[in-house]
C-alpha cells in the first residue's frame, strides 16, 4: 500500500479550485457575491475572450485593510464566520473562505482595495496563489480585482473549456442571475468592450427583471404572498406563455440563487391541469425565511439548500403562485349591466328581524393561507348522492315526455281595442307588497356562427369572441369528471376491445386496475402485452377507446412519481380529450349554443386541461383599424 502523505497547500488549492472554479462564470459568481457581502451598491463587471484572459470586477463596498487583503487569499480565511454556531444561521452569500484561494491558485490576480477614511489603498499581485508584489496605491473606496489567464497552470482543465462565445454567454447568465438576486445593487456588465447589461439598483425586482428580460417581463404575473413566517415574491408566467423547458425557472432563497426539486415541484403543482404536455412555467421567485430554517452549507458552490420544514416551504410556493394565477383574468370578460327584476318576497315571520347574512364574494383576491383553507373546505364538502342525481335525471325525463300539446301556452281572448282604458281602482289586500330588487343581468350576446367547423363566433356589444369548441367542451367535461368523486358511469362493450401495449404500459395498466375501474375502464390481462377492454366511460366513443387506453398507459408511466390524485387528473385529461367534440366536426346549432352559454356565463373557463386558451376576443376598434376606418 502506498505511503500516506499530506498534500501540499498548492495541490489542495487546485483540488478546491476544481470544486469551486469550473469556468469563468464560476469566478464571476464568487466575486459578485463577495462584492454584495461587502455592502456594495454599484458593481461593474468587464470580461474579454469569454473571461478566459480577462475578468475585472469593481465595487464600491467597504474594501479591505492591508493585512486583511493578504489574509483573504489564504484557504478557509473569511470575515463572515467566527464560531461553529454561526453555521446554523448563515446570512451572507459567501462564507467558506475558499473562493479567492481557489481562484488565485489557477490564475494571475491584481487586487486594489481601500477602506473609507484611509489615505491610500493596497495593491497586491499574485500568481498561482503566491503574492509576488505588494504596494500602496491611490484608488477609490472599495475593491477592484482583475483575473488574468484563467487555468494557465492547469492545461487539463483548459482543454475542457468551450468557445469564447459559449463561455461568455455563461458569464452573462451568471451576471443576470446576480442582478435578479440583488435588485438593490446597480450592476453594469461589459463584454469585449460592449455594454450588455445595466440595472438601476432601485431595489425593485420588476426593474431588474425588465433590464434582464426586456418587454417579455410585462407578460409575467406578480406574486406576493406570506405564509406563516415565510415570504414569497416575484413573477411567474401565464399558462399560455409556458416554456418548452425549465431553463427559465429561477429561484432565490434569502437572495441566494438555488436549484431545488422541492421548489420546482411546488411551482408546477400550482399549474396542474393548466399546462400543455411538455410545457413548463417560467418564474423569478424570491423565498425569504429565517436563516436558521435553511441549510446552505450542503454544496461547495452553495447552489443547493436543505429546508427545515419542507411541507411549509412547499405550501408557501404552491399556494402563493396558485393565488396569483387565480387573480389573473386570462380570458375576455363578459359584460354585465344592472336590470330591474320583480321579486315577490315571502311573508315575514312574526319574529325579530335578523341581519342578512354577508354574501361571500367567491371571486375576490385571497391570500395564500385563505386560499388553502378555502380549498380544504371545498374538498371536504359532502358530494351529491348518486340516488339524488338519478332522481333528478328521471324527473327531467318525465318532464320531457309530456306531450307537446300540453306544454303550449294558450293566451286569454283578446279584449276589444278602446281609445282609452280606464285605470283599475286600487284594491287593498292583506298580501305583502312586491319588493323590487336590483339583479345583475347578462348583456345580450348573439351566436353569429362557426368558422372552419372549429371556432364559434359570438357577438356582444362592440366585442367579438372566438371560442375553441374542442377546448371549451374538453374543459367542461374535465371539470364535470373531476367534481364527481364517485365511480364514473360506464358502458359495457358487447365485444371486448384488445389493446396491445408495451410491456411496461400493460403492466402499469393492470397494476392500476382499481383506479381505472373508478374512471369507467375495466381491463383484464389477455397475454402477450395485450389487455382487453370490457367497459369504457359512458362519454367515450368506442372508436376512441384503444387510443385513450394507450395514452392512459403513457400517463400512468409518467405519473407514477406523482401523487394518486395527480395520476387521476392526468387520466381525466385523456378521457375528457377523447370524449370532447373535435375541431372539424359538424355539430348541431343547439350543441354549439349550449356550449356558448357555458363559456359566456362561467368565469372559470379559461384554459383546456392542456393549457390552450378557450376564448379570445376581437374588438370593433381592432377590425376598424384593419379596414383603415380609424
Amino acid at each position: 500500500m502506498p505511503k500516506i502523505i499530506q498534500l501540499s497547500q498548492h495541490v489542495a488549492n487546485l483540488i478546491a479550485a476544481g470544486e469551486v472554479v469550473e469556468r469563468p462564470a464560476s469566478v464571476v459568481k464568487e466575486l459578485l457575491e463577495n462584492a454584495v457581502d461587502a455592502g456594495a451598491s454599484k458593481v461593474t463587471i468587464e470580461i474579454k475572450d469569454g473571461g478566459m484572459t480577462f475578468i475585472r470586477v469593481t465595487d464600491n463596498g467597504c474594501g479591505m485593510a492591508p493585512e486583511d487583503a493578504r489574509t483573504a487569499f489564504l484557504r478557509h480565511a473569511t470575515s463572515k464566520l467566527r464560531t461553529a454556531e454561526d453555521l446554523a444561521a448563515i446570512g451572507t452569500m459567501g462564507f467558506r473562505g475558499e473562493a479567492l484561494a481557489a481562484i488565485a491558485s489557477v490564475s494571475r490576480i491584481d487586487l486594489m482595495t481601500k477602506t473609507p477614511g484611509s489615505t491610500a489603498g493596497t495593491n497586491l499581485c499574485l500568481e498561482a496563489g503566491q503574492i509576488t508584489e505588494e504596494s500602496e496605491v491611490g484608488c477609490p473606496d472599495g475593491t477592484t480585482i482583475i483575473i488574468r489567464d484563467l487555468f494557465f497552470n492547469t492545461p487539463a482543465r483548459m482543454k475542457f473549456m468551450k468557445a469564447d462565445t459559449v463561455e461568455g454567454g455563461r458569464v452573462t447568465a451568471a451576471v443576470q442571475l446576480q442582478a435578479l438576486a440583488h435588485p438593490e445593487v446597480a450592476f453594469t456588465y461589459l463584454r469585449d468592450g460592449k455594454q450588455i447589461l445595466s440595472t438601476p439598483g432601485s431595489g425593485k425586482l420588476e426593474d431588474a427583471a425588465y433590464c434582464v428580460y426586456g418587454r417579455d417581463c410585462a407578460k409575467l404575473v406578480k406574486v406576493e404572498s406570506r405564509w406563516e413566517n415565510y415570504t414569497l415574491t416575484g413573477f411567474v408566467s401565464k399558462p399560455t406563455d409556458a416554456r418548452p423547458s425549465r431553463a427559465m425557472q429561477t429561484f432565490f432563497v434569502n437572495d441566494r440563487p438555488v436549484r431545488s426539486k422541492l421548489l420546482i415541484s411546488a411551482l408546477e403543482e400550482a399549474y396542474r391541469n393548466q399546462l400543455m404536455v411538455g410545457k413548463f412555467p417560467a418564474c423569478v421567485l424570491h423565498l425569504r425565511l429565517p436563516a436558521n430554517a435553511v441549510d446552505v452549507n450542503v454544496h461547495p458552490a452553495k447552489t443547493e439548500v436543505k429546508f427545515l420544514q419542507e411541507k411549509a416551504v412547499f405550501d408557501c410556493v404552491h399556494y402563493g403562485v396558485l393565488g396569483a394565477l387565480n387573480k389573473q383574468i386570462d380570458r375576455p370578460q363578459v359584460q354585465f349591466k344592472p336590470n330591474t327584476t320583480t321579486y315577490t318576497a315571502p311573508p315575514a315571520a312574526p319574529t325579530a328581524a335578523k341581519p342578512a347574512p354577508k354574501q361571500e364574494n367567491f371571486f375576490r383576491s385571497m391570500s395564500a393561507e385563505e386560499f388553502k383553507n378555502y380549498s380544504a373546505v371545498i374538498q371536504s364538502a359532502p358530494q351529491p348522492k348518486k340516488e339524488a342525481a338519478v332522481a333528478t335525471v328521471l324527473a327531467v325525463e318525465r318532464q320531457q315526455s309530456i306531450p307537446v300539446q300540453e306544454k303550449i301556452f294558450t293566451p286569454a281572448p283578446a279584449l276589444p281595442v278602446k281609445k282609452e282604458i280606464p285605470k283599475p281602482t286600487p284594491v287593498e289586500s292583506a298580501e305583502p307588497e312586491q319588493t323590487a330588487m336590483e339583479m345583475p343581468a347578462e348583456t345580450p350576446w348573439r351566436m353569429v356562427g362557426e368558422l372552419y367547423n372549429s371556432y364559434i363566433l359570438v357577438e356582444q356589444g362592440e366585442d367579438a369572441f372566438l371560442i375553441d369548441k374542442h377546448a371549451a367542451h374538453e374543459r367542461i367535461l374535465f371539470e364535470k369528471l373531476k367534481a364527481n368523486q364517485e365511480t364514473i358511469s360506464s358502458q359495457m362493450l358487447l365485444s371486448p376491445i384488445p389493446v396491445r401495449l408495451s410491456p411496461e404500459g400493460a403492466a402499469e395498466l393492470l397494476s392500476n386496475a382499481a383506479m381505472l375501474l373508478e374512471l369507467g375502464f375495466e381491463v383484464e390481462e389477455f397475454g402477450d402485452n395485450t389487455v382487453l377492454l370490457r367497459q369504457i366511460p359512458m362519454d367515450l366513443d368506442a372508436s376512441n377507446a384503444a387510443d385513450a387506453v394507450e395514452t392512459l398507459a403513457t400517463d400512468l408511466l409518467r405519473g407514477r412519481r406523482e401523487k394518486a390524485d395527480t395520476v387521476r387528473d392526468e387520466i381525466l385529461h385523456t378521457v375528457a380529450c377523447k370524449a370532447a367534440i373535435k375541431a372539424g366536426w359538424v355539430n348541431d346549432e343547439k350543441e354549439l349554443l349550449a356550449l356558448v352559454k357555458q363559456v359566456m356565463s362561467r368565469e372559470d373557463l379559461k384554459y383546456c386541461p392542456h393549457g390552450r386558451p378557450i376564448c379570445i376576443s376581437l374588438s370593433k376598434k381592432q377590425l376598424e383599424k384593419q379596414f383603415k376606418r380609424s
